[in-house]
C-alpha cells in the first residue's frame, strides 16, 4: 500500500494538557501593601492614599506593564547626524517610554512636590515612586533628577525664578525646544568624568566665564550623563576658583543648539530603556549655580534627593518581585500540595516579606525626614541632621539587599522566572545599579563616617530616633548599646561592618514601633539576634510565618 492509499488517520490528542501554570498575575494592585499605606499616613501624607490606590491599579493594568515590557524591548537609538549630515545628537525613544514619562510626571513623581504646598508632599510622591516603581524602572531616572535639581537650583535665585516652575509642573512635553517655550522641563546630571568617578573634584572639564556675567563655556568629557533628552542639566566644571555648578540647557534662548557631542550611549548591565551617555562640550554655554568653588555644596541637597529614590527603587523592587513570587507560590503546586503551603517555601516568602516591609518601612520614614526639613516643620533640626545621616545609612544598606532580594524571589519561579517572559530578569538586571548610582557602597559607608565624625549632631539624632523604642524589645536594646559603644573605635576599614549595624538597628526600631509583632519579633530574631542563616528561608522554628504572610500578601495571593 502506498501512502496515497492510506486510510486517513483520526487527529492524536494533544500531547499534554498546560497544567500547574500559574496564571497572569496582571492586572493587580500595585498599591496593595499594608506595610505602604500605613507609613504613607504615619509620615502625614495620608491625603495621598486615593491617588495612591488609583495609581496602584494602574500601574499593575495590562497596559502599564507592557509599556515596562516594551520599552525595554526597545532601547533608545543615538542618531548624532539628520539625513543631511547636521550634527543632531538627539536620542529616540520607544513610544512606550513616553506613555510611562508622561504618567509618572503627571502623577507628581518628577519636581511637583517642591511645589505642592502640603505638608507631606514629598512623601507622597516617594509613596508614588514605590507603586509607579512597579512598572519599570529606566524612566525613574530622569524624573528623579528633575526631583533633585530644583533644590539645587534655588542656590542661584534668578535661574531658579525661570525654570523652577517648568520643572516643577506636571506636563511631560518631549523634544529638543528652547526650554522657556516649553509646558514643562526635565533635567538631567554631568557630575562623574573617566579619570575620576565619585572623586568629582578631580574633574578636567573647564568653565571659562565670558563677558556675560554669570555665562561660562565649558569644555570637557563626561563620562555618565543621564538622560540625554532632558532639557537642562547640572554639570560640575572647574571655573577660576574651583570646582562649580552649572546649568545647561540643550538648546539656547536664541534657538540654537548648545554644543552636546553624544559621543556614544552606554551599554549597560539593566536600565535598558533608559539612556546613559558620554556628551563631550566644546565652547557649550552654561550658567554658574552657586558661587565659584562651591560646586559640591551646591549638589548636596541634591544628592540627600537622588540617594532617597534609590532607597525607594531598591524597595519598589523588592515588593515587585515578592508580589510576584507569592502569586507563583499560590499557583504552583509541587510534591502534593500548593508551593505557598510548602512550609520551606513559606518560610522563604516570609523571610522576603521581612526584608521588604523593613526596606518601604525605612524609605517612609526617610521621606518623611526629608519634607518635614525642607518645609522648615523642624525647629530644632532634628530631622535635618537624621536626614542626613539616615539616607546615606539607607542607600548603602537597602540598595546592597536588592540584588540577594531579587535573586532569591526569581528563584521562587524556578526555570519559569529565568525567562525573559516573567519579566524577572529584567528586574534582576536593574537592582544592581541603585547600589552603584550615586556613589557605591564605600561611598556611602565614608560618608556616614564623615557626618558622624564632622556633624555631631547627626549622631544625636540618629539615636534619640532609636530611643522612640526603648524598652520595647530588649534585643533591640542591646543592639542600640552595642552601636553606641563602638562607635569611637571604627576606622574606614570598618566602616561597612558598622554602617550595616545601623542600618538593622534602625529599622528594627521602626518595625518595632509600628509593625505587628509577628514581623518586628522575627527581624529582631534574625537580623539583630543572629538566630538566622546566611540566605534568605531560613527564619527560626518560632517564627510567625503565618502572621508574616498574611500582612505581606494580598488575600488574593494567598
Amino acid at each position: 500500500m502506498t501512502f496515497m492509499d492510506a486510510e486517513p488517520r483520526t487527529p492524536s490528542p494533544a500531547t499534554h494538557d498546560v497544567t500547574n501554570q500559574p496564571p497572569p498575575l496582571t492586572p493587580y494592585d500595585a498599591s496593595d501593601d499594608v506595610a505602604l499605606l500605613e507609613g504613607l499616613r504615619r509620615e502625614g501624607a495620608g491625603w495621598a492614599e486615593s491617588d495612591l490606590r488609583r495609581l496602584g491599579l494602574r500601574a499593575g493594568g495590562p497596559e502599564a506593564q507592557e509599556w515596562g515590557e516594551l520599552a525595554n524591548r526597545h532601547e533608545p537609538v543615538l542618531r548624532t547626524h539628520d539625513r543631511y549630515g547636521h550634527r543632531v545628537d538627539e536620542v529616540d525613544f520607544h513610544p512606550s517610554w513616553h506613555q510611562l514619562m508622561r504618567v509618572a510626571v503627571a502623577e507628581g513623581l518628577a519636581g511637583a512636590p517642591w511645589a505642592d504646598g502640603r505638608r507631606g508632599a514629598h512623601v507622597a510622591r516617594t509613596a508614588g515612586g514605590l507603586v509607579w516603581g512597579h512598572t519599570e524602572a529606566g524612566h525613574g531616572c530622569p524624573t528623579s533628577m528633575t526631583y533633585a535639581a530644583v533644590p539645587a537650583l534655588r542656590r542661584q535665585p534668578e535661574l531658579a525664578k525661570v525654570y523652577e516652575p517648568l520643572l516643577t509642573g506636571r506636563a511631560y512635553d518631549p523634544g529638543l525646544r528652547v526650554p522657556t517655550r516649553k509646558r514643562g522641563l526635565l533635567a538631567g546630571m554631568g557630575m562623574t568624568e573617566k579619570q575620576g568617578g565619585s572623586d568629582v573634584r578631580t574633574n578636567t572639564t573647564t568653565a571659562t566665564p565670558t563677558s556675560e556675567p554669570g555665562v561660562y563655556t565649558l569644555r570637557g568629557h563626561k563620562w555618565f550623563t543621564s538622560a540625554p533628552m532632558c532639557d537642562v542639566f547640572l554639570v560640575l566644571a572647574q571655573a577660576p576658583d574651583g570646582l562649580s555648578c552649572f546649568l545647561l540647557p540643550r538648546v539656547l534662548p536664541d534657538g540654537s543648539r548648545n554644543t552636546f557631542r553624544i559621543q556614544r550611549l552606554k551599554d549597560k548591565l539593566g536600565n535598558r530603556s533608559n539612556a546613559s551617555c558620554e556628551p563631550e562640550f566644546d565652547g557649550t554655554v552654561a550658567w554658574l549655580v552657586g558661587p565659584e568653588g562651591q560646586g559640591v555644596k551646591t549638589i548636596i541637597e541634591m544628592v540627600n534627593c537622588t540617594r532617597l529614590d534609590c532607597v525607594m527603587m531598591s524597595a519598589a523592587l523588592m515588593r515587585r518581585t515578592l508580589v510576584e513570587a507569592g502569586h507563583h507560590a499560590r499557583h504552583r503546586g509541587a510534591f502534593g500540595a500548593r508551593l505557598l503551603d510548602q512550609p520551606l517555601m513559606r518560610n522563604v516568602l516570609a523571610d522576603l516579606a521581612l526584608e521588604s516591609e523593613a526596606a518601604t518601612t525605612l524609605t517612609l520614614r526617610l521621606a518623611g525626614a526629608a519634607d518635614r526639613a525642607v518645609r522648615g516643620d523642624d525647629d530644632q533640626g532634628d530631622e535635618r541632621a537624621f536626614r542626613r545621616i539616615a539616607t546615606a545609612v539607607g542607600k548603602y544598606w537597602v540598595t546592597k539587599r536588592g540584588p540577594a532580594f531579587t535573586a532569591e524571589a526569581l528563584e521562587c519561579l524556578g526555570g519559569n522566572g529565568y525567562v525573559e517572559e516573567s519579566g524577572m530578569p529584567r528586574h534582576y538586571r536593574e537592582a544592581p545599579l541603585l547600589s552603584i548610582w550615586e556613589g557605591s557602597g564605600n561611598v556611602n559607608a565614608l560618608d556616614v563616617l564623615r557626618a558622624l565624625t564632622r556633624e555631631p549632631a547627626t549622631a544625636d539624632a540618629f539615636f534619640a530616633e532609636l530611643a522612640l523604642a526603648h524598652g520595647a524589645d530588649a534585643r533591640l536594646d542591646a543592639a542600640v548599646a552595642r552601636l553606641g559603644s563602638g562607635l569611637g573605635e571604627v576606622t574606614q576599614a570598618g566602616a561597612r561592618r558598622l554602617v550595616e549595624r545601623m542600618a538593622l538597628t534602625l529599622q528594627a526600631s521602626l518595625l518595632v514601633r509600628h509593625a505587628p509583632p509577628a514581623v518586628a519579633d522575627a527581624f529582631c530574631a534574625t537580623r539583630l539576634d543572629g538566630d538566622w542563616g546566611h540566605s534568605f528561608g531560613t527564619l527560626p522554628d518560632g517564627a510567625d510565618l503565618d502572621g508574616i504572610l498574611g500582612r505581606a500578601l494580598s488575600p488574593a495571593d494567598g
